[in-house]
């Protein structure tokens, strides 16, 4: 079938001017939902379509935008497929730690002697920013929601079911157990795992700097879908292109693919292999710990350290003295560190030799400085302490650091 609408380059709020609060918060939510150090998203498979593009009735993509937020389903069960291609360097599993320390959650550092436990979701679901992944995902209203995450002969599972939230990791026959609020949607998560998800957040960085169109059909999961493709109208950023499946029945998105300016193999693709929006069964969300489990009650973990709005999720309001320069998807998020840049090797700086190989040398009207590249999202951290990053390329950090001398 032919594109559909491939001319409507529809923007949201064109002919206004951006609004400065939704720039400084939403624009990074798409480079930076899963974020805790420069990059963390999801993604691999760059094809949409399961199968043969269906004949659906006409949209616009204004008609597709308004579906989606029109979307109510509150019954569904099915199997997610997560991948990440950020192209980082291999760590060797260090990186794992570290989104895990810097999740900040009361279970970071789980499974220490610290008195943690390897079933809090806030350190477990870090474990979705890279590599692939495997998700059973099941909801029946906003008291009962189950997550699994499929792991080499183990399972870790979250489930809510009214005002219990349970973490269950059967590879260390752990338990975690809190308490919500009845009526809570949902218990809190520190990085997107359906698609829904990822396109909640993609679609708060739309604005005229943004062209969105509808671009033909596709059935992903068998379900027949419309597919709207999200494209910054601005040169210098890294992101190329979001496509987006949408269910053309309920409006709930399917498939959400995010592929860099750069080409090859997306950065993020988060869709469904199956999906059904019938009621899931009652036992589904039942769940009593096995035996000779380790328990470990939310309210009974170590406080963990007072934290900055940032570590939860509102980068641009989080960290003092946080700037945004720039507009649209070449936004830059700056800040001084207050003369704190990488250690030095005659400052006993190890650590510092060791991050700055992974990094390139740069220098510029600002001085000096290091700049730490993903295929998404990039950072310059100066000698002098100063960090500018963005989903941008890392000529336009350079360029934004010698404009701020």
């Amino acid at each position: 079938m032919a594109p559909i609408d491939s001319d409507d380059s529809t923007t949201a709020g064109e002919g206004e001017a951006p609004r400065a609060g939704r720039r400084r918060a939403a624009r990074y939510v798409v480079p930076v939902s899963v974020m805790a150090v420069a990059a963390a998203t999801i993604g691999l498979v760059p094809a949409l379509a399961d199968s043969g593009d269906p004949d659906l009735p006409e949209v616009t993509a204004q008609q597709l935008i308004q579906k989606i937020a029109e979307s109510d389903v509150q019954q569904l069960s099915g199997t997610v497929r997560i991948n990440t291609d950020l192209g980082l360097p291999d760590l060797g599993g260090l990186e794992s730690g570290l989104m895990s320390g810097m999740s900040g959650g009361p279970g970071a550092g789980a499974g220490d002697d610290d008195g943690g436990s390897s079933a809090d979701p806030s350190a477990k679901l870090t474990e979705l920013v890279s590599g692939s992944h495997t998700l059973r995902v099941a909801a029946d209203g906003p008291d009962r929601q189950k997550l699994s995450l499929l792991e080499n002969a183990a399972e870790y599972s979250l489930i809510h079911d009214g005002k219990d939230v349970w973490g269950y990791d059967s590879r260390s026959n752990e338990v975690y157990h809190s308490t919500t609020s009845p009526g809570a949607e949902r218990p809190a998560k520190k990085a997107p795992a359906t698609p829904k998800d990822f396109t909640e957040e993609a679609l708060k960085a739309v604005d005229d700097t943004t062209s969105v169109t509808v671009d033909g059909t596709a059935q992903v999961a068998g379900r027949d879908a419309y597919r709207l493709v999200i494209k910054p109208r601005q040169s210098g950023s890294t992101v190329g292109v979001i496509s987006v499946a949408v269910d053309a029945e309920t409006g709930m998105p399917l498939k959400f693919t995010l592929t860099p300016s750069s080409g090859g193999a997306a950065v993020v693709d988060a869709g469904f292999t199956r999906v059904s929006f019938a009621k899931p069964d009652a036992s589904t969300f039942d769940f009593t710990p096995p035996k000779g489990a380790k328990v470990t009650e939310g309210d009974e973990m170590p406080k963990a350290p007072e934290r900055s709005r940032a570590a939860d999720g509102d980068l641009a309001e989080g960290l003092d003295g946080l700037e945004v320069i720039g507009e649209g998807w070449n936004s830059i998020a700056t800040f001084d560190t207050g003369g704190q840049g990488l250690p030095t090797a005659s400052a006993g700086g190890d650590l510092g030799g060791f991050l700055g190989s992974f990094g390139d040398q740069v220098k510029g009207d600002f001085g000096s400085g290091t700049v730490f590249t993903t295929r998404l999202v990039n950072a310059l951290i100066t000698d002098d302490g100063k960090v500018y990053a963005g989903a941008v390329t890392k000529d336009a950090l350079v360029k934004a650091a010698n404009a701020a001398k």
